[in-house]
């Protein structure tokens, strides 16, 4: 299993931390959500357009030894931080994990000075939900993840961030994260991202 994963992963890391990257600034403080072994933390820090001084670390409900970024471990209600401890903050791949995702999506933006990034999936197209879950399914049982196979479209998505009074200062509707064949069955137009921002930090 690990080896037809591996390609998969590889790829949807290098596409992902490519596109987050640009959103980074020299000596931001990052947290990633959600971080599991801190992969995409070490990809954004070792990427070569990351910006000078950038610092990613992690927040998981469980270590799981070996990370390869610092993790600090949470309750998974509250993050052991302080208010604005943090310039960014990103959530991949995570909300859809969460029993109460609206809270969690609230406390990444507590604890972020600037930006919340969030990467997901959204239902769009035919049999979405079906392949969405199928994506969420092979990724996740084999490492004892559970999955709610809840995904929002993508109005939903934008009710969620209104809700919680962010502003989208970016959005992907399309991301072509894996290589063939994956991607004829798991579309770029399942896949989400959007950078948020909090109002009162608006410049």
């Amino acid at each position: 299993m690990s080896a037809l994963h591996r390609p998969v992963y590889e790829s949807r890391l290098r596409v992902l931390s490519t596109a987050i990257v640009s959103y980074l600034q020299e000596g931001d403080d990052v947290l990633d959500i959600g971080c599991g072994f801190g992969a995409l933390g070490r990809a954004l820090m070792d990427h070569s357009d990351c910006p000078r001084d950038v610092k990613v670390r992690g927040a998981e409900r469980v270590k799981r030894g070996g990370e390869a970024i610092e993790v600090e471990e949470y309750d998974g209600i509250k993050l052991p931080y302080d208010d604005n401890a943090m310039d960014v903050t990103i959530l991949a791949d995570v909300l859809h994990h969460d029993e109460q995702p609206d809270r969690l999506l609230a406390e990444a933006a507590r604890v972020s000075r600037r930006l919340v990034i969030i990467k997901d999936h959204k239902i769009d197209g035919l049999l979405a939900q079906q392949r969405i879950s199928l994506m969420d399914w092979a990724a996740n049982s084999p490492y004892g993840v559970p999955c709610l196979y809840r995904y929002p479209t993508l109005t939903g998505w934008h009710e969620q961030q209104d809700r919680l009074g962010l502003n989208r200062v970016d959005e992907h509707t399309h991301m072509s994260l894996y290589p063939n064949p994956y991607r004829w069955l798991f579309t770029p137009r399942l896949q989400y991202l959007a950078v948020l921002q909090v109002p009162d930090r608006l410049d």
